[in-house]
């Protein structure tokens, strides 16, 4: 556990101890007998008990999905959107979607393709100018996808492997060290594309979403859209408005990726 806490995070680790953490995490064995026969992993938030033990095996799965608990619970100075977020030339690309849309799917191998992560899980929208703050941490890959962005990507570092999780087998793709060393630069949204990954879909299709929709879709992958009120609205509405918006189906990741990279060609992002 502590190697891959260190091999994801060691280009942004701080080392030196703050007096003002944002949280405190800590991952630990169970307790008794436990620490002994079928040990557990336990994930605590600020001391208190966030999720069940999960079985050892799945302890650096845990510890990211407890960090995405812990940010969704305290960032509410941005509007937080469910989504992968990928920039290049000054725009970003925003991916909203729910667990078996593919967003991370695209994501990876969009990192393979040259952009830069800003994040697998989180669009941190600032209700003030509407950028985008990065937080690029290591991308949640599963299942078949594993060995899809092996292949696609053979130098690329994938964590450990975690079976028979509630969202099936997942590993983590560390976070490209460039990404994290522009970690303090921000981006403009450019694009919001909603993925839905369809095994049976025989071609790949993007297409346009209209404004009215794609709010909709948008407020409803966000994580605090209720909690911001009024201010969460209006920075929903700004992002749709700035943005191109489309849905996108696919089955084949090299289409999908061909689609992308014609969209951004037709209408290249204009930073503000």
């Amino acid at each position: 556990m502590r190697e891959w806490v260190t091999t994801h995070y060691g280009d942004q680790l701080i080392d030196r101890p703050t007096p003002f953490p944002d949280f405190r995490v800590r991952i630990s064995h169970g307790s008794g007998l436990r620490r002994f026969f079928r040990q557990q992993a336990i994930f605590d938030l600020d001391g208190q008990r966030a999720f069940k033990p999960l079985p050892t095996n799945q302890a650096y799965a845990l510890f990211e999905w407890g960090l995405n608990y812990a940010i969704a619970q305290h960032a509410h100075h941005y509007l937080m959107l469910h989504a992968a977020v990928v920039e290049k030339g000054g725009g970003a690309i925003i991916m909203p979607g729910q667990p078996g849309s593919g967003k991370s799917t695209l994501c990876a191998a969009l990192l393979g393709e040259g952009w830069r992560l800003l994040s697998d899980e989180f669009a941190l929208l600032s209700p003030e100018d509407g950028l985008l703050t990065p937080l690029p941490r290591p991308v949640s890959i599963k299942n078949a996808a594993i060995d899809l962005i092996r292949q696609r990507m053979p130098d690329a570092v994938i964590g450990p492997i975690a079976t028979d999780t509630a969202k099936g087998t997942v590993a983590h793709l560390k976070a490209p060290v460039d990404s994290v060393r522009r970690a303090d630069e921000r981006a403009t949204p450019a694009w919001l594309v909603f993925p839905e990954y369809d095994s049976a879909a025989s071609e790949t299709v993007l297409e346009p979403l209209s404004k009215g929709r794609s709010l909709m879709a948008a407020a409803e992958s966000s994580f605090n859209y209720d909690v911001l009120g009024v201010t969460g609205f209006e920075t929903v509405a700004d992002l749709v408005d700035r943005c191109d918006c489309y849905t996108l189906t696919y089955h084949d990741l090299d289409e999908a990726l061909a689609r992308i990279e014609a969209m951004t060609a037709a209408s290249p992002a204009t930073p503000d």
